[in-house]
């Protein structure tokens, strides 16, 4: 099997994923995954699509990822991952589909405006 690239993005995370047959090891930014991502919750997020898939074992992960916070990170990996294991195989987007992993969650911070103290924040009123 050939290296199968995908991106996941949530907020302001990109995460680039290169997924290739192996023995289950996943690294981040040359890193292993409990080292970046400490919590468990994290590193359940992120191992999230290969467990479902029963996958967890099968593949070598390679994940690039910039932008955000830890948690953003996180779900853009899982998104990356959950893209490629579509690409593996069909019948994963019928296992991930309900489990809501193929959707790219589009909040976002919202821009400050010109103007104004934040995105929606005025400056007080002053009558005089």
């Amino acid at each position: 099997m050939e290296v199968i690239h995908k991106i996941g993005r949530r907020k302001t995370a990109v995460a680039r994923v290169y997924l290739k047959d192996g023995s289950g090891k996943i690294t981040v930014n040359k890193k292993d995954l409990n080292e970046y991502f400490t919590t468990a919750t994290l590193q359940y997020k992120v191992n999230q699509p290969l467990t479902l898939t029963s996958n967890e074992d099968k593949y070598d992960v390679n994940v690039n990822v910039y932008g955000g916070g830890v948690t953003g990170q996180a779900e853009a990996v899982r998104l990356a991952i959950s893209r490629a294991m579509c690409e593996i195989d069909a019948e994963n987007r019928l296992i991930l589909k309900p489990e809501g992993l193929l959707t790219r969650d589009p909040r976002m911070v919202e821009r400050k405006k010109f103007g104004q103290k934040k995105a929606r924040k005025k400056f007080q009123f002053s009558k005089r």
